[in-house]
């Protein structure tokens, strides 16, 4: 079963976004003919960002070394490509220092979870060479779960970034988009035009918001699942854009799992689908794994392959103790991202809490 975990703010219709910044600053953007635009997550990067945020109260005391221990795994492994800055609380500071020393520059900061891939802002940027960080409004997936802190960490890696912060009444999460980086993005109905996050918000008004922060063209709509995890259905569990025109789609086989029947209606779509370009899409389908590790198995136990991470000359993946399912992902991962090492780990911890690998990590890109 393919899953996630089980601004407090009344949005009306959408108003133009806000330039965070000085009013000179916010007329010189205005008055600029650049064009933002979310680039792909294969192109290079400048870091990758993460969140040592597990916390007891959420994760219990049984899972809590496991989750940090992933997370730490998740860390080094992508830092023998490109650097990791990884948030931290400074009650954490010493476990985080023990598991990965020097290794990862480690920021201390305010947090109530992990996923900093949803908290944190989604970077855009310009064919000149500007950079500037969206924040989608974190609302803890429609106030499911204690927000605050998660709340201001877009604006806490903005300002670490040295960027401006571009802000939008749309209510999103870094999950829940998937851009091929030249226009065409996928995006579940289930998660953007839910109640919880964007209230009265028609999905027109939602593609013109994206559209203009995101540069899109154009907008692939999912229509993914309410209510079965805890972000209604985030993309990135769906399907993810190897390159322009190339999509990997998650399947899950078990006729008794609630996402058989949206992998196997995604899957028809995006076959049927072009982008912004009017290709067709050639779409790679990951089956999910047969069996795990019965140590961490359970009902929210997130056992798809599509959650992987695009780092400076590697694909981050998981494995889950399933040879056929495990080779076979690599095998399709190494075909669809050729001259990148595909390295697959062992992240149960995170699993188990319905997370994975990509939800974890937050790309800054290079310019």
């Amino acid at each position: 079963m393919i899953s996630r975990r089980t601004i407090i703010q009344s949005l009306g219709l959408l108003t133009a976004a806000t330039l965070l910044g000085s009013p000179k600053e916010a007329v010189a953007m205005a008055n600029r003919q650049d064009v933002w635009f979310m680039p792909d997550e294969s192109d290079p990067h400048e870091r990758t960002w993460m969140a040592f945020g597990a916390s007891q109260g959420i994760w219990g005391r049984k899972l809590l070394l496991d989750v940090q221990r992933s997370l730490a795994t998740i860390a080094l492994t992508i830092a023998k490509y490109e650097p990791v800055s990884m948030l931290v609380r400074q009650s954490d500071l010493p476990r985080a220092q023990q598991l990965m020393e020097d290794k990862v520059d480690l920021i201390v900061c305010p947090l109530d979870d992990l996923w900093v891939r949803d908290t944190g802002p989604v970077f855009v940027v310009t064919e000149h060479g500007d950079k500037t960080a969206v924040d989608f409004n974190f609302n803890g997936w429609g106030e499911k779960q204690h927000f605050d802190d998660d709340a201001r960490v877009a604006t806490f890696i903005a300002q670490r970034a040295g960027v401006r912060r571009i802000q939008t009444d749309l209510v999103l999460e870094g999950g829940g988009i998937e851009v091929d980086g030249q226009g065409t993005a996928i995006i579940t109905e289930s998660c953007m035009l839910n109640e919880n996050r964007n209230p009265g918000v028609s999905k027109t008004q939602c593609e013109r918001e994206l559209k203009r922060l995101l540069g899109l063209e154009k907008i692939i709509w999912l229509p993914g699942i309410k209510g079965k995890d805890i972000t209604d259905g985030h993309t990135d569990f769906y399907a993810r854009f190897a390159r322009p025109g190339v999509v990997i789609a998650g399947y899950d086989p078990d006729p008794k799992s609630f996402d058989h029947a949206v992998t196997k209606q995604h899957r028809d779509i995006l076959r049927r689908a072009t982008d912004v370009e009017g290709r067709t899409l050639d779409v790679v389908v990951l089956e999910e794994p047969s069996r795990v590790r019965g140590k961490f198995a359970n009902d929210d136990f997130a056992a798809g392959y599509i959650n992987f991470y695009v780092c400076n000359g590697a694909v981050i993946a998981p494995e889950f103790g399933d040879s056929r399912t495990d080779a076979a992902a690599h095998r399709e991962l190494q075909r669809a991202f050729p001259g990148r090492d595909v390295v697959q780990i062992n992240v149960d911890g995170i699993a188990a809490g319905g997370g994975g690998i990509h939800c974890t990590t937050q790309q800054e890109p290079k310019v």
